[in-house]
């Protein structure tokens, strides 16, 4: 990891009830401590400074801007972990990608860690474990927006699978050609939605993070 300089500012708070909290988290800050002291600073710790019982739920890539979901209680903790795992969740993700793209269509490519280029990871069929995006183009032209849901939660998994579709993310340090690389000052990906059921009485709550380009 290059030199880590995260974003300040106070923290964008999406949703707030007695279970759950949502945070806008920028591009650039960790969702939880890396290792050593230098990398201490993230949302994780900024959260629970405000609100001393949260608790994480999952995480988003350092440079992955967008709906990060904490809960407040360890009930609400299980309820949301069980509904990450059992794909309960619907996540929506916003990114700009190198090249025309048009259409929409669905990659399914099973993925694992790079091991000797960590925390690379790369398509492995025979090693790899599952992992499905669906993706649709929403601005064609020379650098494309497109609407990704994911239907896995692999590690780099809208990163890699665009990388491979022949469109990188641009601003993408790991796996973006030189010059979508040089196309954006950032990686420009986003959470944008996130549907989960609320701990306390599964109503459906559709969180949304407002589009930062």
């Amino acid at each position: 990891m290059d030199s880590y300089s995260p974003p300040q500012g106070p923290l964008k708070v999406i949703h707030l009830d007695h279970e759950l909290l949502a945070i806008d988290k920028p591009s650039g800050l960790l969702s939880v401590p890396g290792k050593g002291p230098e990398l201490a600073d993230c949302l994780l710790t900024r959260v629970q400074a405000d609100y001393p019982s949260a608790l994480l739920v999952h995480r988003l890539d350092r440079d992955t801007s967008g709906v990060m979901l904490f809960a407040l209680s360890p009930l609400a903790q299980k309820h949301l972990g069980q509904q990450f795992e059992r794909r309960v969740t619907k996540k929506v993700y916003v990114a700009e990608v190198w090249g025309r793209l048009e259409g929409k269509g669905m990659i399914d490519l099973p993925l694992i860690v790079d091991w000797p280029n960590r925390p690379r990871q790369m398509v492995d069929h025979e090693r790899g474990k599952a992992a499905i995006t669906e993706w649709r183009a929403k601005k064609p032209g020379d650098i494309t927006r497109v609407e990704l849901r994911p239907q896995t939660g692999r590690s780099h998994q809208l990163r890699v699978h665009m990388a491979e579709l022949g469109h990188p993310i641009l601003g993408d340090p790991f796996y973006a050609t030189p010059d979508a690389l040089a196309a954006a000052d950032r990686l420009k990906l986003h959470a944008w939605k996130l549907s989960v059921r609320h701990p306390d009485g599964g109503e459906w709550l559709e969180l949304r993070a407002k589009l930062p380009f």
